[in-house]
């Protein structure tokens, strides 16, 4: 078995996965995130993978495939370089084996990806970059309801009459948030609201890719968001939505661009070994 490295460098966070790939086999072997918080992301991508590569006895002579994914392409030490959705449909499908969709809700955008049993894309959809429907718009909102990220979901899960916002764009969201507030709206009433504005455009996203039935596998930084994913199976479960989908998420969810990375690395190195480029690839 060869290890592979995938790196995915997004715009709020930075993720990485160690795999050990040999075919269809795989293991899982290592992984470390870091918010990037104002630092230079390339930077922090570089030293996350020295980190977690030191952490297992291993350096960057032992490492057969170094992919990248998101913004990573930058790094001048990768080997290859991976578009994101496929990295999310390949990871989606590592983490559940059942995904036929996937919601990858990241920092500026949301995407709805449909995909085949092998991972394959067969359709997308992408939000605006102005859209309410990001986790940097939620990041802002926590920040002006004096929340921290980790309390979103709970305190969504316990609203007892949520506020809608805006769907339209973030600028008109916030302003929606702004004076919710001055008429003392609960938190868990306006955090709600925001989920079920994000959930009605995701949703709308993945009825567009003409995906019917099977998972729909959350990814991204908000796949741990576990007011937005109740949010989300409550709209897949309501009839006017016609979608006969099941709402799932992991607990490495976040991971899933850099396992893509990872493990599509693995296979594009041993197809190169196979065609004796290996020497021209690095």
């Amino acid at each position: 078995m060869v290890k592979t490295v995938g790196i995915d460098v997004g715009t709020g966070v930075v993720k990485v996965a160690l795999f050990e790939v040999e075919g269809d086999k795989n293991e899982w072997i290592g992984k470390r995130v870091e918010r990037i918080r104002k630092r230079d992301p390339y930077k922090l991508a570089e030293d996350t993978m020295d980190d977690l590569l030191k952490e297992n006895g291993l350096t960057r002579d032992d490492i057969a495939y170094i992919a990248t994914t998101g913004e990573g392409e930058s790094l001048e030490f990768h080997t290859g370089h991976f578009y994101s959705m496929t990295t999310h449909a390949r990871g989606a499908i590592y983490l559940n084996p059942e995904s036929r969709s996937v919601l990858d809700v990241g920092a500026l955008h949301g995407r709805a990806i449909r995909i085949d049993e092998h991972g394959k894309v067969l359709d997308y959809r992408m939000t605006s970059q102005c859209a309410s429907g990001s986790g940097q718009f939620l990041e802002n909102i926590a920040r002006y309801l004096g929340i921290t990220l980790e309390e979103i979901g709970e305190l969504s899960q316990q609203s007892d009459d949520p506020e809608v916002v805006s769907g339209i764009c973030a600028v008109l969201a916030e302003t929606d948030v702004i004076n919710m507030v001055s008429r003392s709206i609960s938190a868990p009433n306006i955090l709600k609201g925001i989920h079920i504005s994000m959930s009605n455009r995701l949703l709308k996203l993945l009825r567009a890719t003409k995906v019917m039935e099977g998972d729909v596998m959350v990814t991204g930084g908000l796949a741990l968001d576990t007011g937005l994913v109740a949010t989300m199976a409550e709209g897949v479960a309501d009839p006017k939505n016609k979608v006969n989908v099941t709402i799932k998420s992991d607990p490495d969810s976040i991971y899933a661009g850099a396992i893509g990375a990872a493990l599509w690395g693995g296979f594009r190195y041993e197809k190169l070994q196979e065609l004796g480029q290996l020497q021209e690839a690095s």
